[in-house]
């Protein structure tokens, strides 16, 4: 259990995040929503402890994750994957040695260094990347893929760590909307297959319905929705959209004509 408690963070006399208290039981997929600023990527990035809290608690199982420090952070970090907008992939690596990247939590400092990857996790890669449809992609630049293939590259990362938690930034905010759905199927497919919990922030509000089981909405810093996705009515969307509330409806739409509806996941 993921337990949130009271958290904020300040940039001088702005509160980005604003007295957030929250719980999330494993095996969830939570879409965080809300117009640009409303402190959806601060908060994930607290919880990956990218940003250090100006005040409150972040607790999982009963620890404190705001008091973690050097081995237990890294620790808390290879169980918390985090997923970015812009990918952070090293372009001028390979996509094999991108994702095993996600095992340097679990290799010594000069194994990872001169890249002596045991068979084991070259073989975890490998089949994180086959899983997702890239395995032909394996020894090929990251920089030279597309977006999509970019973003798929970064999950199959995410997924070696063996993580119990998943972070998504505005995964699919560059995307087209073929890549879109490849990537929401991706994150849905590591979260009902693996189990794993998946907090994402998304901008569409069409897609967080079809991808998501809850929905937590802010606006300036606050949580002011949390429910089924079903209780996401058009007079809330525009209570946190405002003036943009159409536009994320419409971008939705654009999503769900273009027949970007989830994959069924194989049990």
């Amino acid at each position: 259990m993921l337990v949130i408690e009271s958290l904020s963070r300040r940039f001088g006399e702005k509160k980005a995040v604003n007295d957030v208290s929250l719980s999330v039981a494993p095996g969830g997929f939570v879409g965080v929503i809300g117009r640009s600023g409303a402190g959806k990527s601060t908060l994930l990035r607290m919880i990956n402890r990218l940003q250090e809290p100006s005040g409150g608690r972040i607790l999982y199982e009963g620890r404190d994750i705001t008091a973690l420090r050097g081995q237990a952070l890294r620790d808390w970090r290879a169980d918390c994957a985090m997923i970015f907008q812009q990918f952070n992939l090293v372009g001028r690596l390979d996509v094999l040695t991108n994702v095993l990247m996600g095992r340097l939590n679990k290799t010594s400092a000069a194994q990872s260094l001169l890249r002596l990857w045991s068979p084991e996790d070259r073989a975890m890669a490998l089949s994180a990347l086959e899983q997702f449809d890239i395995g032909n992609l394996a020894a090929q630049r990251a920089e030279s893929l597309s977006g999509g293939q970019q973003q798929r590259v970064a999950i199959c990362r995410a997924l070696v760590q063996e993580p119990k938690l998943i972070l998504a930034d505005e995964p699919i905010a560059s995307l087209d909307p073929r890549n879109t759905k490849i990537v929401m199927d991706a994150l849905r497919r590591i979260n009902r297959h693996f189990g794993i919990t998946v907090l994402c922030n998304l901008h569409s509000l069409d897609l967080a319905r079809s991808y998501c089981d809850r929905l937590v909405g802010m606006a300036a810093g606050r949580v002011v929705f949390d429910d089924v996705p079903e209780k996401l009515t058009e007079h809330v969307a525009r209570e946190l959209y405002g003036l943009e509330a159409g536009e994320v409806m419409e971008s939705g739409d654009h999503a769900v004509s273009a027949g970007l509806k989830p994959a069924p996941v194989a049990a």
